[in-house]
């Protein structure tokens, strides 16, 4: 197996404290994996350590990518809204890659921005401040802005969060061709009916990895309560678990 991404013996925390420790494992090229489990089990700070925004307390992530061959979505209440934008020039965000901050728009790259844009269901919305979105009109442009990274290695965090029906359906089906196209998605979900029907793979986090391997089986009743006693159990105040040496 080819992988995407490799943690070895990982833990990622805030202040010392661990967030998600001891996890071991390979993301496949091209997998589409869901990252679950319950509230503060560790899979928002997993994205974060993927994407380089935190550093590991201990152990490792290996992915070989460099930082533009990574796309990273963040909840989308952390994202800056009044900042004065329209739509048109944040998808274009997405070509500073292969433009550079100060590289030219051409023909070529309109011609790109504008799919983008056709794609996600938002033409005639190109000059609207970003400001005057609804949530779902704002997760288009930013999965818009995502097409045109071209990433290899795509981390989407609650990208569904208070979305209608058919923002959702529209999205989904962009995930479901980069995975066609052979790009590694990992995505953080709560709606685990959604996990099971699309898709394949899953880790079920409680700040521990408590399964991780075919959605059906780590899906399990068993798999679930297991990580909700754990995650209720986690004392915030213990220390950094140590790692040992093989």
């Amino acid at each position: 197996m080819n992988a995407a991404v490799r943690f070895k013996d990982l833990t990622l925390g805030y202040d010392r404290h661990p967030a998600v420790h001891h996890l071991n494992g390979a993301v496949a090229d091209g997998a589409l994996l869901a990252l679950v489990g319950p509230n503060g089990a560790g899979k928002s700070t997993l994205l974060k350590g993927i994407v380089g925004l935190l550093p590991p307390l201990a152990g490792s992530i290996e992915h070989g990518l460099s930082r533009g061959e990574v796309a990273y979505l963040p909840q989308i209440a952390e994202i800056d809204r009044s900042f004065p934008i329209s739509v048109y020039d944040l998808v274009a965000m997405g070509l500073w890659r292969r433009a550079g901050i100060a590289g030219r728009i051409g023909k070529n790259e309109r011609a790109q921005i504008e799919k983008a844009i056709a794609t996600v269901g938002l033409e005639g919305f190109e000059d609207r401040p970003i400001g005057t979105l609804s949530g779902g009109q704002m997760q288009r442009a930013l999965f818009a802005r995502l097409l045109l990274q071209d990433a290899k290695l795509i981390l989407l965090d609650e990208p569904f969060a208070s979305l209608d029906a058919g923002t959702i359906a529209d999205l989904l089906e962009i995930i479901r061709r980069w995975h066609a196209e052979d790009r590694t998605v990992i995505a953080v979900l709560h709606d685990y009916e959604m996990v099971r029907e699309r898709f394949p793979e899953a880790l079920l986090l409680a700040r521990s990895p408590v399964a991780w391997g075919p959605t059906p089986e780590v899906l399990k009743p068993e798999n679930l309560l297991k990580a909700r006693h754990m995650s209720e159990a986690f004392d915030n105040r213990a220390p950094v678990c140590e790692v040992h040496a093989a």
